[in-house]
């Protein structure tokens, strides 16, 4: 372990906590120990409630000797979750309708339009989540791609919808040091994007990526799986999946 991925980042109150799980009307020595997510204090971070569910799925994810099917399968599981989480971060307006049987109900509708921007080509494996949980969605694509001696990004593609300004939600699956996503960020706010505009879903986060993007981007929110342990001296979220796009598209 690096020393940077030794030390706590702005906003990290305990990493890698243990947590009994399983229903609550079980009382906890019948209940496994494993591991939840890091805690932070990032008030526009949000985390995935750590349940009995999420961590099976990840677990899954997480193990090696997973193939690829499942991976795939587990994987859009779990970004079904998040998906389904960050639309409860969406405005919504007051909505009344009339029921079949003539009473009225006093309900909500949401308010704006969605589009899905992916950050190629792992953020991509998210767009199933979202095409099922909202139809006819917007998808655009951002293409960055990190240096390896530097860990640096460099954008060299995207293609949005002209109405992007007026839309929402950027999606991700890994958030190692956060500088795709910053970058990315920067690209919608070019475009007109406001940052309160922007939904970033993502699977994994480390502290550190969390902490960078949290701190920039105040008004950006962050919906994740799991805030993981930290980054190793290549920069890898650890103790991390993998390389997600190669396990979800190749391996």
């Amino acid at each position: 372990m690096s020393k940077q991925s030794q030390e706590h980042p702005d906003g990290v109150s305990q990493r890698a906590p243990s947590d009994h799980l399983g229903p609550d009307y079980k009382p906890t020595d019948e209940k496994p120990t494993a591991t939840v997510s890091t805690k932070v204090s990032h008030e526009n971070v949000t985390i995935l409630p750590q349940t009995p569910q999420l961590i099976a799925l990840l677990t899954m994810i997480r193990d090696k000797h997973t193939n690829r099917a499942d991976f795939i399968f587990y994987s859009n599981r779990i970004n079904r979750l998040l998906v389904e989480e960050a639309l409860n971060h969406l405005p919504v307006l007051p909505h009344t309708v009339t029921t079949p049987v003539g009473r009225t109900y006093a309900g909500v509708k949401f308010e704006g339009k969605i589009c899905g921007v992916s950050i190629m080509r792992a953020g991509e494996a998210m767009e199933q989540a979202l095409r099922e949980c909202c139809r006819s969605v917007r998808i655009g694509k951002i293409l960055i791609q990190r240096d390896e001696e530097t860990s640096k990004p460099k954008l060299f593609y995207d293609k949005l919808p002209e109405d992007i300004k007026e839309r929402w939600v950027l999606l991700d699956p890994m958030l190692a040091t956060g500088g795709s996503a910053l970058m990315a960020v920067d690209v919608l706010r070019s475009k007109g994007v406001p940052e309160s505009h922007i939904c970033f879903l993502n699977l994994i986060a480390s502290p550190e990526g969390a902490a960078n993007f949290a701190q920039k981007f105040p008004n950006v929110r962050i919906v994740t799986a799991f805030v993981d342990e930290g980054l190793n001296e290549k920069n890898y979220i650890v103790p991390g999946l993998g390389d997600f796009g190669d396990r979800f598209y190749t391996l």
